[in-house]
């Protein structure tokens, strides 16, 4: 690895939790208040805001989207890509439950508890729609927060900076398919010209876009660049919860009929965080990884992107979609639920670490 890439890795990986990621939940719940409380007293401006649309994607959103998540893609270093051989079991078990298990067992969850066991508490126009949204969330790996949740569990930086640029770079080519094929065993329409336009407009042109931005800043020093992050990393967040602000002022009339709806949307969400990041852990152990290995490959195998899902949901589906509020119930439980995560595999190093020395190491 460059002495530059390197640098950049451990300050990734370091970074610490800011004051919105800290309190995300509770910027959340606001911006749900907000937003129903906009929704119903101006609905005029917001059905205006809705009709802005070009070939189906609405433009204030696609802007904000944009702005969301291109900072987070500024932080992935695919130089990093070099490091895979070096730490080839953790990556084993990281790409194993991000794409062989996570989607695939949401989409069973999704099955079990919307389509089966809450149907009767649920609206049944949106019963598909809101396992599509969870689809979606699972679906889409975490990129950026991973730094911080690795950060909390001293994870090693240079493991968690290349887990998360092979994610990224099989997400480019992964997520469309991965999607097509799960919502059409889950028989719902799949509109592939859209599903393949909002890969392109929210993963492709942004991942571009980040990769020239991050090699201008670098070339004019790792301060510059250092600078640069920190002046917009706010803007992440900020358009994040506007981008809220318009869901909920759009899903306000189905929130205030069925309150609960949010509340059954968030169990096989729970569930699957538990269960994916307990397999990697356990499979990290079983092949005798280091703790420093096996907590950001829990990590990542818990959280989501969740700003992808929110945009795919919105492009797929529209704003007053079941999809859309399946993926902001995930943004709404991501931090409680991975700091809850990250105390557990923090409280359990010993316990690990006993079962991983006697593990075989190949």
């Amino acid at each position: 690895m460059s002495a530059q890439c390197e640098v950049t890795g451990k300050r990734a990986a370091k970074a610490p939790l800011s004051f919105f990621e800290r309190y995300l939940t509770a910027w959340v719940a606001l911006c749900i208040v907000a937003g129903i409380l906009l929704g119903q007293g101006l609905p005029d401006i917001f059905k205006a805001v809705g009709a802005m649309e070009i070939a189906k994607v609405n433009i204030p959103v696609g802007l904000l989207i944009w702005v969301m998540i291109i900072p987070m893609l500024l932080k992935i270093d695919f130089g990093a890509l070099n490091q895979v051989r070096a730490h080839v079991k953790g990556i084993g078990v990281t790409l194993f439950v991000n794409w062989l298990v996570k989607p695939f067992s949401m989409a069973l969850l999704g099955w079990l508890f919307i389509r089966v066991l809450f149907a009767p508490l649920l609206p049944a126009a949106q019963i598909d729609s809101y396992i599509a949204g969870l689809i979606l969330l699972a679906a889409a790996p975490c990129t950026a927060m991973v730094f911080v949740w690795s950060r909390l569990t001293d994870g090693d930086p240079y493991f968690t900076l290349s887990q998360v640029a092979v994610n990224d770079l099989i997400m480019v080519f992964a997520f469309a398919p991965v999607v097509g094929l799960l919502l059409g065993v889950s028989s719902i329409t799949v509109p592939w010209d859209t599903l393949i336009t909002s890969v392109i407009l929210y993963i492709v042109i942004p991942v571009l876009i980040a990769q020239a931005l991050r090699r201008i800043l670098l070339a004019r020093g790792q301060a510059v660049f250092d600078a640069a992050m920190g002046k917009i990393q706010p803007w992440s967040i900020g358009a994040l919860l506007l981008t809220l602000v318009l869901l909920f002022a759009f899903q306000g009339d189905a929130i205030i009929k069925q309150p609960l709806v949010i509340a059954l949307l968030a169990v096989p969400i729970l569930i699957q965080v538990f269960f994916n990041s307990a397999l990697a852990y356990w499979l990290n152990r079983k092949l005798g990884e280091k703790h420093s290995v096996a907590c950001p490959s829990a990590l990542i195998g818990a959280s989501n992107f969740f700003e992808l899902a929110v945009a795919a949901a919105i492009s797929l589906f529209g704003f007053e979609s079941g999809a859309a509020l399946a993926t902001v119930v995930g943004v709404l439980i991501e931090v409680p639920v991975m700091l809850l995560v990250v105390k557990v595999v923090n409280g359990s190093k010993t316990w690990y670490e006993a079962g991983a020395h006697s593990a075989p190491r190949g």
